[in-house]
């Protein structure tokens, strides 16, 4: 398989090498997370940098099980840092390690020490560790392929729509690209992914009794992303379905998962007021190949919320903050927020349908300001513009970040 070096996070890694910051590279499990640090340190080793600086660890490597506490990998570290030279330590799914933030606190404070760690859940940066560790690091939040890198992964791209229908199918999990011949292999090794998730940093860290109820929240919210819900909603469906939960267990479980970086949670966004709202949410996905192997063939029956899905990444690759747009009654698809301000989109597999493009319009017209304002669709027709809202190819849009 090609090595896909995810360029944008290996350049943020350059750009903070040797800045005293702990760098912190949060994301799912087998989103690529080792192989950066590996390609990182390769870039060193070609810049002046020898391998007597870098250390290294693997903490799901059992070798160093005995390490698994701060104050052990704290001494364990001391001792081999180089007095006279800048010491590269990298410290792979370090939430295995109780109170890490000893080691990583205590390294910091010296001059000679660059330090990089990952986890595979957001409990790495839970708010108390987060205070120790205020203004000392950096997160960058990785995600699995975007459909630019995964292209890059093959030499021909001739039938780039059938490679779009492939990353919605399999997966963005780089491993995928290298099984991509054999669809069987590709179902056992997400379901390989989706268990040592679900059972490492769900169930084991949040020490969850009932896990066909966990199964079950997990399966809901897969099949039912793009929609709004609460979760009292969860709570009586699966109350209703024979299996009684209480709304706080939900919300328990629903927490982790987002934890686990599963499943995301996106609030609702009044356009008018520009304010967050606090009810009604939306829940989407870290990889539509997941939901594929979760739910089975019914996984493809809505190409609006899937599609939605994946522009809802990318919008978090090109480091938005994003939301669900209301406006009265209408409902804008995402408002993307940056430092330069706001973008509206609206996602449809096709507009084709003059009451479709309609419908798609009228959200966006609605909207008093001069922010950006696009629809997203599969339409292979040209570009079009509607008094200053565009319509663009999503698989354009997707290997252009212009827009």
């Amino acid at each position: 398989m090609k090595i896909i070096k995810r360029e944008e996070y290996l350049n943020k890694l350059k750009s903070f090498k040797d800045k005293h910051l702990i760098k912190v590279i949060t994301g799912i499990r087998r989103c690529g997370k080792s192989t950066l640090l590996e390609i990182f340190q390769k870039y060193l080793l070609e810049n002046g940098v020898s391998k007597e600086q870098i250390i290294t660890i693997d903490f799901e490597n059992p070798d160093y099980r005995e390490l698994r506490t701060g104050e052990k990998l704290y001494d364990y570290l001391k001792d081999k840092l180089l007095d006279d030279k800048m010491n590269y330590i990298f410290l792979d799914e370090i939430q295995s390690v109780d109170e890490f933030d000893v080691a990583v606190d205590g390294l910091y404070i010296k001059n000679n020490v660059d330090i990089y760690i990952t986890g595979s859940n957001a409990y790495l940066l839970s708010s108390d560790i987060a205070t120790l560790l205020t203004g000392r690091y950096v997160e960058i939040k990785m995600l699995p392929l975007s459909f630019k890198e995964y292209l890059s992964g093959f030499d021909n791209n001739e039938e780039i729509s059938r490679r779009f229908r492939d990353y919605l199918r399999y997966g963005s999990f780089p491993q995928t690209l290298e099984l991509y011949d054999n669809p069987s292999e590709i179902q056992t090794y997400l379901d390989g992914v989706y268990t040592s998730v679900l059972y490492k940093d769900v169930v084991n860290r949040r020490e969850i009794n009932n896990k066909g109820i966990l199964e079950s929240v997990t399966e809901f919210l897969y099949d039912n992303i793009g929609n709004l819900c609460s979760i009292k909603k969860i709570s009586d469906t699966l109350t209703s379905a024979g299996r009684s939960v209480s709304v706080h267990t939900v919300e328990n479980y629903v927490n982790a998962l987002i934890d686990s970086f599963l499943v995301y949670k996106v609030q609702r966004f009044d356009v008018k007021g520009k304010k967050l709202l606090k009810t009604q949410e939306k829940y989407y996905v870290i990889d539509i190949g997941l939901r594929y192997y979760l739910l089975g063939q019914k996984a493809g029956r809505d190409m609006g919320h899937i599609l939605e899905n994946i522009v809802y990444l990318e919008l978090l690759r090109r480091g938005y903050k994003v939301y669900v747009g209301k406006l009265d009654e209408l409902e804008v698809d995402f408002v993307a927020q940056n430092q330069e301000g706001l973008m509206y989109y609206q996602v449809s597999a096709t507009t084709r349908e003059e009451s479709t493009l309609q419908r798609e319009l009228n959200p966006l017209k609605k909207i008093n300001d001069n922010y950006p304002k696009t629809i997203l669709t599969l339409d292979d027709d040209l570009e079009a513009d509607f008094d200053g809202i565009k319509k663009i190819n999503l698989i354009d849009w997707l290997l252009d970040n212009k827009n």
